[in-house]
């Protein structure tokens, strides 16, 4: 057995002892908050300041100003792999003493204002060290929403401290279920071969934001829009090489051969209406009334849309070659980064306020600083700029992960990939346990 292997499954064995020490007694005694020696799920709550739910920002500016104010901890570095290992025993060792009480659905909260179940939920937060172990007791106050506030953020919530379905649908998760969260997230960072640079850009597909980092420092922060379910943005890592401006877009093959060649069927005006050409395999024009639209068969033509406003990649996109021929990039429909649910591409990043992200990958380059960019743009002439230096991009999968602060962060299992790569995992472990054990084979995995 490999010792990755091993570190999950004695994480799976302690999650599991956890099931048998857990009960189901929804008012039941808090377990005693992490102590000495342990990891918190954050720093001492009684020297945090809460986090402010910012207001929300009408600009591509705001937005990311409003992300960054966040914290300035990355996602991914080289220490968090160590760091979920740590959370992911943390966790397990919680989930022997008994895990954490259940909110009821139906209970209500309101700041100010003594409720039935305004003790349960300091209980609650108390265990995942959100709310300071001396405040277990008291009506639902300052300090209690200062908590909600935490928890909030350390689970991709809006940080309002009001008590929503969604924050107690949070906090109802198992323990059990947040250990696999780590016990997967982990597994995804040891097979990934990522070499980190002085300045290197993270996307993390659940939590639907992309960091710039810098000297190890989170120095710009953006919303970004990933794949869909049915069509998921993939992991990778990769560099890179440039920043286009003004750019024409390549419809992929998939979407020509259905959305486009729908489109056409309905409206035999509608390439003409997107600014889109038809072309062959030498780039040469071709008559949209010449192709076959139907849809049953692979394009054997291309579709690419001109440079401008209506562009679906917007102003800018951001070159990274990769095997799965993605890339980020702008878009023409920039009202979509309000929404909190932000999984509505085709697999590409879409990224707010793309254009403060170039003028940091060019920063190295005095001529491109963010004037000179926005004047270029504004020009509509397409135009390719390389990078001096290439920058290390990885799209992570990770729906839990600890910051150097300590801080355990979780984001909802968007693709539903957790679970199906544990039980790769375990079949694959169990193979090997397997091997080792029979004579002809234990020679294989030494």
């Amino acid at each position: 057995m490999t010792k990755r292997h091993a570190v999950i499954v004695a994480v799976g064995l302690l999650a599991s002892a956890s099931a048998l020490a857990q009960t189901e007694t929804t008012g039941q005694a808090a377990p005693r908050p992490a102590t000495a020696g342990t990891v918190p799920a954050t720093p001492n709550p009684a020297h945090v300041a809460a986090p402010k739910a910012a207001a929300p920002a009408s600009t591509a500016e705001g937005r990311s100003a409003a992300a960054l104010a966040m914290t300035h901890e990355p996602t991914f570095d080289e220490g968090t792999a160590q760091r979920i290992k740590d959370a992911a025993f943390s966790y397990s060792a919680l989930a022997v003493r008994g895990g954490w009480p259940t909110i009821p659905a139906d209970a209500r909260f309101a700041a100010g204002v003594p409720g039935a179940n305004d003790e349960l939920l300091r209980q609650r937060l108390i265990v995942s060290g959100d709310l300071a172990a001396d405040k277990s007791s008291g009506a639902f106050d300052q300090d209690l929403t200062d908590a909600v506030k935490r928890f909030q953020a350390r689970h991709g919530l809006a940080p309002t401290g009001a008590m929503t379905a969604r924050t107690i649908a949070a906090m109802n998760v198992p323990v059990q279920k947040r250990i696999r969260q780590l016990e997967a997230s982990l597994e995804r960072l040891e097979n990934m071969n990522f070499g980190f640079g002085q300045r290197y850009v993270v996307v993390n597909i659940p939590a639907a934001f992309a960091e710039a980092v810098e000297n190890d420092v989170v120095v710009r922060r953006y919303r970004v829009i990933v794949g869909k379910t049915e069509k998921p943005s993939p992991t990778l890592t990769a560099e890179i090489t440039g920043v286009v401006l003004n750019p024409t877009w390549t419809v992929p093959p998939s979407i020509a051969k259905t959305e486009i060649s729908a489109h056409m069927r309905k409206d035999p005006g509608y390439l003409s209406r997107m600014h889109m050409d038809v072309l062959d395999a030498h780039d040469h024009p071709l008559d949209p009334h010449s192709v076959d639209w139907s849809g049953t068969h692979t394009p054997n033509f291309t579709v690419r849309q001109q440079n401008g406003t209506f562009n679906a990649l917007g102003a800018v996109k951001i070159d990274m070659p990769n095997a799965y021929s993605v890339y980020m990039h702008d878009t023409n429909q920039r009202n979509l980064f309000n929404d909190d649910y932000r999984f509505d591409s085709h697999g590409c990043s879409r990224v707010d306020n793309v254009r403060d992200l170039a003028a940091w990958l060019l920063k190295d380059q005095p001529k491109w600083n963010r004037a000179a960019i926005d004047a270029e743009i504004a020009s509509g002439q397409h135009l390719e700029v390389a990078m001096a230096k290439k920058v290390p991009v990885a799209w992570v999968y990770l729906t839990a992960w600890m910051t150097r602060d300590q801080t355990i962060q979780f984001r909802n299992d968007v693709y539903h990939q957790d679970e199906q790569l544990l039980e790769a995992t375990a079949e694959e472990a169990a193979f090997f346990g397997r091997a080792a054990n029979h004579p002809l084979t234990a020679h294989m995995v030494q």
